[in-house]
């Protein structure tokens, strides 16, 4: 097992070696609260851009379900009328230059693979840099847009923001409850108290203090050809090779269970980069993978190599207070 599946199975499920990291904890607590304790005061350059823009992030190291939720809210958006626009820091990718537009021709090694799954999947204009303000600037530079959507961003306080969506996976949840490095959380737990809505994947129901969503299988795609398959193409205990290189790979596996199938599980490192040889799995089977690993792996993709496409359903009591604050925000463009 590598040290950071160890370090975060020590955060989720407890270990006391843990206690040698407060001390480094509690430099950490102090750096990230006097930083958020500046933006609050004014202090330093914050950007605040002309139209609203809406930050989906998380507070827990790990992968939370933000890129399907950005696609459903970017698609909800666009079902009311308005021109919505993506910044991502574009985790891992290479680009000429930043910023940098992303397009539906581009690698994931030029692009991030969550920045070009966005594009491919909805064609929204996105832009990708480490300064998201500058992201913001160059996106409304090149296009009319009513909103932006953040994805991630929630501790990059140099831009200002008028709603923050933070994600926890019901399941995990805050693990240890501890910052950096002796828990999985960036900021510390307080701060969620300062957020405009909390959203909990695999949640059956919403909660006093959130709304619920998840993650639904929607159809299994091909790699090669790109044709479309339902979920229910391969039979009940079909044995398939599931591949994730995501922030919870074993959500991943739990999902293909649901499925009725039989997943032997390959995780690797979240955005994982992959190779032919990295894949080439005995016994032959079919191979299932997310749908952001996909984006890396066409170029070299067996004949039977799938990925699982699955789309965010959230509560109906989240979609009724999401419409509320965009009447709030957009209020010329959404009449009631």
């Amino acid at each position: 097992m590598a040290f950071s599946d160890r370090l975060l199975a020590a955060w989720y499920n407890g270990h006391p070696a843990l206690k040698l990291l407060q001390p480094l904890e509690c430099l950490y607590r102090r750096v990230v609260v006097g930083k958020r304790r500046r933006f609050l005061a004014g202090e330093g350059a914050i950007y605040q851009p002309p139209v609203p823009l809406i930050v989906v992030g998380n507070i827990t190291v790990g992968g939370t379900g933000k890129t399907p939720l950005i696609l459903w809210l970017v698609a909800h958006c666009q079902r009311l009328g308005l021109r919505v626009g993506v910044v991502s820091r574009g985790y891992g990718a290479k680009p000429p230059q930043l910023p940098w537009r992303v397009t539906a021709a581009d690698s994931a090694a030029v692009a991030g693979d969550e920045p070009l799954l966005i594009v491919q999947r909805c064609g929204v204009p996105l832009m990708i840099d480490p300064d998201r303000s500058r992201a913001v600037q160059a996106l409304l530079a090149a296009e009319p847009l009513d909103l932006i959507l953040s994805d991630d961003g929630l501790q990059h306080y140099r831009l200002a923001r008028d709603l923050e969506l933070v994600l926890i996976d019901a399941a995990r949840g805050l693990g240890n409850r501890r910052c950096l490095p002796a828990g999985p959380l960036r900021e510390p737990v307080e701060r969620l108290q300062s957020v405009d809505a909390l959203l909990y994947n695999g949640a059956l129901d919403d909660r006093a203090d959130g709304f619920a969503f998840h993650l639904k299988p929607s159809a299994l795609v091909n790699l090669q050809s790109g044709e479309r398959r339902p979920v229910e193409h391969f039979a009940p205990g079909q044995a398939v090779h599931a591949v994730a290189g995501i922030g919870n790979p074993q959500r991943f596996f739990n999902t293909l269970e649901t499925l009725h199938w039989r997943p032997v599980p390959h995780a690797f490192a979240d955005h994982a980069q992959y190779s032919a040889q990295a894949l080439a799995f005995t016994p032959s089977l079919p191979l299932v993978m997310t749908e952001k690993d996909a984006v890396k792996c066409r170029e070299f993709a067996a004949a039977d190599w799938w990925y699982l496409a699955v789309d965010a359903v959230p509560s109906a009591a989240f979609i009724t207070w999401f419409d509320t604050q965009l009447m709030r925000l957009l209020p010329d463009r959404l009449l009631p």
